[in-house]
């Protein structure tokens, strides 16, 4: 590989750091937020008020019959996962949901959709694959499928967002890779997961799995398949991709017969 041929992948990646506030400003915002979280969790002043937050936000049966409303979103503001032990499952796991879900493809969504749509994606997610997940473990439970401690497990993060994140963006790629990496959004989860007496997977696989439905889900809704009209040519000035040609209405020619005004 010649030093020309290797500048030209490293220069289009200093463009898109450079560019990365101005395209995804919420989706750096929120990475942030979450790399001061697991900061604070880590090194904090105490591990037992730590673990009494996490606790608190967890999503378990308990927690979402005792105050949803603080759990669902506050569970959202961490992140599972380990930044430095890069030779265990969970590195991979935040490698995936973190660098991936968040870092990469929310901001891939949030610029070709805008903020409230790339928000909605993630928390719908979120918030949706949580609550199923929640009857699922209820059904479960009544089933003897799961054990009874399930109900106060610890269960909070950013992957189920970011699963459907990952799902929807199945459409930044090319139509070759789009398969092959549907596959990888749902068989990841499967690598890791655990088999108790029922027919099911853990709780976590079931939520992650949900995620990725509902993230695939949406790539049938027309609103999720158009790029965003831009007001300015600027990004196309940048090197950004411009407007799907199923997207683009074609040209109305004048009715037949109809008197055509002479140019001025």
């Amino acid at each position: 590989m010649n030093a020309q041929s290797l500048w030209g992948p490293l220069e289009r990646l200093a463009r898109a750091v450079r560019q990365y506030p101005r395209r995804a400003p919420l989706t750096l915002a929120y990475v942030c937020l979450l790399l001061a979280g697991h900061a604070w969790v880590g090194h904090g002043p105490s591990a037992d008020r730590a673990a009494a937050v996490l606790g608190h936000v967890s999503t378990n049966l308990d927690n979402l019959r005792d105050h949803p409303w603080s759990a669902l979103p506050g569970s959202a503001l961490f992140f599972d996962g380990t930044l430095t032990d890069v030779t265990s499952a969970g590195f991979v796991g935040t490698l995936i949901t973190l660098g991936l879900g968040v870092c990469c493809f929310l901001a891939w969504a949030e610029h070709r959709w805008g903020t409230a749509r790339a928000a909605a994606v993630f928390l719908g997610g979120h918030v949706l694959a949580t609550l199923l997940t929640a009857v699922v473990i209820t059904v479960a439970l009544r089933h003897g499928w799961y054990p009874a401690d399930v109900r106060h497990a610890m269960d909070y993060g950013v992957s189920y967002g970011a699963q459907s994140v990952l799902a929807v963006g199945t459409l930044a790629l090319p139509r070759r890779g789009r398969l092959p990496w549907a596959v990888l959004v749902l068989a990841w989860p499967l690598g890791g997961a655990e088999w108790t007496t029922g027919p099911l997977p853990d709780f976590t696989t079931v939520g992650h799995l949900t995620a990725a439905a509902l993230g695939f889900a949406l790539l049938g809704v027309p609103a999720f398949r158009r790029q965003r009209i831009r007001a300015t040519g600027r990004g196309a000035a940048e090197g950004d991709a411009g407007p799907r040609p199923d997207t683009v209405a074609p040209p109305t020619s004048p009715a037949a017969g109809a008197p055509q005004r002479p140019p001025a």
